[in-house]
């Protein structure tokens, strides 16, 4: 039977002009590859978290102005721009904290402006390029990660990960579980605990699913355990993704990550972000600055339940992200290195590693 790692997180069929996900609102109960062909139905994927996860939404968000690009019948550049400028700001709005969503919008946004004097389908092939490059790019991204990470580890360790930074949330790999499946390649025999992350329970519904798949010793605990585990000593670290980390190294993951962050500091375990560059914004200067999304109130009040499980008129507070401060966080891994405090320093330091590499 066919596992999660031989379908693709995210992909084009470029001869279709569709973009296709796997539908993870419908994991672990189902595997249903979605083709969108419309901006309407690529914009609701990544709100209605159809497809999520920083790096995957960036994917996405590649494809998904590319084929908005294709379907420009506009002549002239100026023309053409206005009707992309209208279609990037339109995708942009769908997740507002996600950095990863606008870093790949302006990407594909430099290319037409970089290539302004080319013609209309040579503009759409370079987009095209473009976006296949952001796809092989973040593979290569989450390798690293994972290597720079398992230089942290040794075999037998007990690792605790919120939220899902897996493959799922990624074009292969992931980011915080990088470490975890390379890890189990070479034997290294770790077990992992994961969150539950609720309201949209991406730890069990995601993480545990995609682990066990890989034959990973793991085991599913709701969010409020985590503290108790880790005082039973079955942690030796955390390891989280993100959606954002600032300048000073704050970084907003998934709601419950700066709990979590908070009771590894309490019981001295080692607390880990696994952030690809691009998910660093250095333009950001704290995780005040970072815009917190909210989210529905049904998510929280019936979303998983046959019936209603709060009162009717309860009001609701429901942001999808929470910001952990950088003086909880013991590392964040990139893929050019691991940076440690002071971030505002170390941080300026990975960036000046990838400008040289990237020479």
């Amino acid at each position: 039977m066919a596992t999660i790692f031989d379908m693709e997180t995210v992909a084009l069929d470029d001869q279709d002009s569709a973009l296709l996900i796997i539908d993870q609102t419908q994991l672990p109960g189902r595997r249903e590859i979605l083709r969108l062909k419309d901006q309407k139905s690529i914009w609701d994927a990544i709100y209605l978290l159809k497809v999520r996860g920083a790096p995957a939404i960036g994917v996405a968000a590649a494809f998904g102005i590319y084929l908005a690009a294709k379907e420009i019948d506009e002549d002239t550049f100026d023309d053409f721009y206005k009707r992309f400028e209208e279609a990037r700001d339109y995708l942009d709005s769908a997740r507002p904290t996600a950095v990863n969503l606008s870093w790949a919008l302006r990407r594909m946004d430099s290319v037409v402006r970089e290539n302004r004097e080319k013609t209309v389908p040579e503009i759409k092939s370079l987009l095209l390029r473009e976006a296949n490059e952001i796809k092989a790019e973040d593979i290569r991204v989450c390798c690293s990660i994972g290597e720079n990470g398992l230089k942290l580890l040794k075999p037998g360790m007990g690792l605790l990960t919120h939220c899902n930074a897996g493959q799922l949330a990624t074009s292969k790999y992931g980011t915080a579980t990088a470490p975890m499946y390379l890890g189990q390649e070479r034997g290294y025999g770790f077990h992992v605990f994961c969150d539950e992350t609720r309201p949209l329970l991406q730890g069990a519904r995601l993480t545990a699913f995609e682990l066990q798949e890989a034959g990973i010793d793991t085991t599913l605990i709701c969010d409020n355990m985590a503290p108790s585990v880790m005082k039973q000593g079955w942690v030796d670290a955390v390891f989280v993704g993100c959606d954002r980390v600032a300048a000073n190294g704050d970084a907003a993951n998934k709601i419950g990550t700066s709990y979590v962050a908070l009771a590894a500091k309490h019981f001295h375990i080692p607390f880990y972000v696994c952030a690809p560059t691009s998910t660093i914004d250095m333009a950001c200067k704290t995780g005040a600055d970072i815009h917190i999304e909210l989210r529905p109130a049904e998510e929280v009040t019936e979303m998983w339940y046959e019936k209603r499980m709060a009162p009717e008129g309860v009001k609701v507070y429901n942001p999808s992200f929470d910001v952990t401060d950088a003086e909880f966080i013991t590392a964040i891994i990139t893929e050019y290195g691991v940076a440690y405090p002071p971030y505002d320093v170390s941080l300026k330091e990975i960036f000046e590693q990838k400008a040289k590499a990237e020479r």
